[in-house]
């Protein structure tokens, strides 16, 4: 059965995910990890419950969400996967996180590129990957269908959408994203976005001001 942990972290108040299950391998996405007592929270919570890290997870390369990749490739000798399309993104960072106040940021390249269709596997666990560009030129979901949970990163959020206005982002893409892909999962699916609490498809579809049906 799968599990899910959530974590917030840095001053933009990212959510990180750690999927795991019975069999004790987990993925981590989006560590938005900075300050060591960030770390500490997110190592603290693999070691009290004995979990092997064996893959981690970018659903795009914004600053906010990929500030702890280089702690958890080296802390746990993992490789980082994230959408070819947002390596640019993710390679940008270093020059403009300073401006954001993260000075001591450290660069993590990706090591492999994933794409719509495919399937990122842990344990006894299979992450469908959709691509849901819009808000960022490479963005990916990952979707567990079994128990209709969805780690949706800035596209969608409870009753927001991920902002545009950022390199690479475009406002039609990303309605449209969400019309194609996410809108047509079933009602009952949680989204875990990238920022704030957890929702649901129907009742974005529903109620949403920006994208909904």
């Amino acid at each position: 059965m799968l599990q899910l942990q959530s974590f917030v972290f840095n001053p933009l108040q990212e959510n990180t995910y750690v999927l795991f299950d019975e069999t004790k391998e987990c993925v981590i996405i989006d560590p938005g990890c900075y300050e060591r007592e960030e770390q500490y929270d997110l190592a603290d919570f693999i070691e009290t419950n004995q979990l092997k890290v064996v893959k981690l997870l970018n659903t795009h390369g914004h600053v906010d969400h990929v500030l702890g990749n280089a702690f958890v490739k080296e802390t746990y000798k993992t490789k980082l996967y994230i959408h070819e399309q947002d390596a640019a993104t993710l390679k940008a960072v270093k020059v403009y996180a300073p401006h954001y106040g993260f000075f001591q940021y450290q660069e993590a390249e990706p090591d492999i590129y994933l794409k719509e269709g495919e399937a990122v596997t842990f344990g006894n666990q299979s992450l469908d990957v959709l691509f849901v560009p819009g808000h960022a030129p490479g963005h990916i979901a990952f979707y567990h269908a079994a128990s209709k949970t969805l780690i949706g990163g800035d596209v969608l959020f409870y009753n927001s959408i991920g902002r545009t206005d950022l390199p690479g982002g475009n406002y039609d893409t990303l309605i449209d994203s969400i019309h194609q892909k996410l809108f047509t999962l079933p009602d009952d699916v949680t989204v875990y976005p990238g920022h704030g609490p957890e929702t649901t498809i129907g009742y974005e579809k529903k109620t949403n001001p920006f994208c909904a049906l």
